[in-house]
């Protein structure tokens, strides 16, 4: 059976129908619908104030929800929150670690809250520590810790009671492109293992590298679902060109570039005009490259690439996700 915003299946780990979250007149999450199975990586994905945090939150029991419903594990996060924080592990935006305790002993303390025996957090510190590569800044405080290291230690942190599901907010927000990997590279275990994943992000890259399937949030409502290459394939063309004719030109040249790009080319074809470039969505970009040049347009910069979920949510709703 199936439904609108999500397929529906009795094993699903997390079902929302209709999750809606209003702050006075400002509606944060708008009615929107999803599911997510067991040992799936599922990403909400949109730009900087989408509601995709806010979501995560009702997730996590940690904000209760305006309207609609919403299943973790078979419970109602907000009448049977401890049960479902129990199973779910948490990364936060802002790691919060304790910056004057050892990294080992962040681990320690944070176990202790959720009332793990000592002997199991003996065994299970060390190992959580070789997982995101720090055994050998385990003794070392937090303050000597690098930004990616900071984030292995807190993605470890979540992992202290063996959840089934993780939830992950912005989680390589501020790092540099190794330390990135190096992160994606340890979730990619954690799905081998079995672990459910629930990510946000407004990393079109990353959500290509991490998620099965995804949701596009805009203004807290779902625009387009789907698997990340589905999504590209559904709602635009192969390949994109994107040239730039200077501040001065870019706008007087749209009308005979949508012209050129609406010329025997498929319907998901078409032209998105940037403050500094202008975007000819193709399925043979080097072809319409060759014909502007053959126009002898001029623009002063040029290139041919694939299309991305960035050019999806593009498409969708006519602003970048990255604001």
């Amino acid at each position: 059976m199936s439904e609108a915003g999500g397929s529906v299946t009795a094993v699903s780990v997390i079902e929302a129908r209709e999750l809606t979250k209003t702050y006075g007149d400002f509606t944060a999450v708008d009615a929107i619908s999803f599911d997510v199975a067991p040992g799936e990586s599922f990403g909400l994905l949109g730009p900087n104030g989408a509601g995709k945090s806010t979501t995560m939150r009702m997730i996590g029991g940690t904000s209760l929800r305006t309207a609609g419903t919403l299943s973790v594990l078979g419970l109602d996060p907000e009448r049977h929150g401890p049960e479902v924080r129990a199973s779910l592990g948490v990364v936060p935006q802002a790691d919060a670690l304790d910056e004057e305790l050892r990294a080992r002993d962040n681990l320690y303390v944070y176990g202790r809250y959720f009332g793990l025996p000592r002997a199991y957090l003996k065994a299970k510190v060390p190992e959580l520590l070789e997982f995101a590569q720090l055994t050998d800044k385990a003794d070392a405080k937090v303050t000597a810790l690098s930004g990616g290291m900071k984030r292995r230690l807190t993605i470890a942190r979540g992992l202290i009671n063996e959840p089934r599901i993780l939830l992950l907010d912005e989680p390589t927000t501020g790092l540099d492109p190794q330390a990135r990997h190096i992160l994606w590279d340890r979730l990619f275990r954690l799905k081998e293992q079995g672990v459910t994943l629930v990510l946000t992000t407004h990393f079109m890259d990353e959500a290509e590298q991490l998620c099965d399937r995804l949701v596009v949030v805009d203004h807290g409502r779902i625009v387009a679902e789907g698997s990340p290459r589905g999504l590209i394939q559904e709602h635009t063309t192969r390949e994109v060109v994107e040239v730039r004719f200077g501040s001065a030109r870019n706008a007087e040249m749209q009308a005979e570039l949508a012209a050129l790009v609406a010329d025997g080319q498929r319907s998901r074809a078409g032209l998105e005009v940037l403050p500094d470039r202008i975007l000819l969505y193709t399925d043979d970009g080097e072809a319409m490259l060759e014909e502007i040049n053959r126009r002898a347009l001029n623009p002063l910069t040029q290139l041919v690439r694939r299309t991305s979920l960035e050019d999806v949510f593009l498409r969708l709703t006519g602003r970048s996700l990255i604001d």
